[in-house]
């Protein structure tokens, strides 16, 4: 009797630690955000879409996956991307061009009645983080016309540093890697902006 009143205390201790373990370990959700700073530059007064944006499959999952090796990579169960990452990047995006050309008129993908002069579709190749280090970003970007004028393909590489161990950190060196995407995009579409009239669009 008294070898099966400890055998279930025993058992009964265990799932209560199982338990208090499970609570004492929340999920911790992180997000990316637009950090672009105004330009000064006079303000566009067309219309853009952002998207589709795809990302690798080694990062499009809610676990934050971070390079602990050169050939190795670790995901984390507890901290999460608050929404699916293509989303989070396309919505930051949006954000950057909207303060770097001074217009509202920027929405992201699907829009189908937004009426927009230009779309932009991101292809990001690389998102790698490293804790305590850096945020390497490489994308891909078109521009182009939806009613079918000239695309200009674009490639941005940015590596942010990390000052400090953790999560916050890295999302915030992300942020501002996707800040300097976003500040080519606005520059190209400057560019082809300021190109129309001597082209007679």
């Amino acid at each position: 009797m008294i070898a099966q009143f400890f055998s279930r205390f025993l058992a009964l201790a265990g799932l209560a630690c199982l338990a208090a373990g499970c609570a004492s370990a929340p999920s911790r959700f992180y997000t990316l955000n637009s950090t672009a700073q105004p330009s000064g530059l006079p303000a566009v007064t067309c219309a853009i879409v952002v998207g589709p944006v795809t990302v690798p499959a080694m990062v499009d999952h809610p676990q934050i996956t971070v390079q602990v090796a050169p050939n190795r990579v670790e995901e984390d169960e507890l901290d999460r991307w608050a929404e699916p990452l293509d989303k989070n990047i396309a919505r930051v995006v949006a954000g950057d061009l909207a303060i770097l050309l001074g217009t509202t008129d920027v929405a992201t993908a699907p829009w189908a009645k937004f009426g927009a002069a230009y779309q932009v579709t991101i292809h990001v190749e690389r998102f790698n983080s490293l804790l305590g280090k850096s945020a390497e970003l490489e994308a891909l970007w078109v521009i182009q016309e939806p009613t079918g004028g000239t695309n200009f393909v674009g490639h941005t590489f940015a590596v942010e540093p990390v000052n400090s161990v953790g999560y916050e950190p890295l999302a915030a060196a992300h942020s501002r890697a996707l800040a300097k995407l976003s500040g080519e995009i606005a520059a190209r579409i400057r560019a082809e902006l300021a190109d129309k009239p001597k082209s007679g669009k």
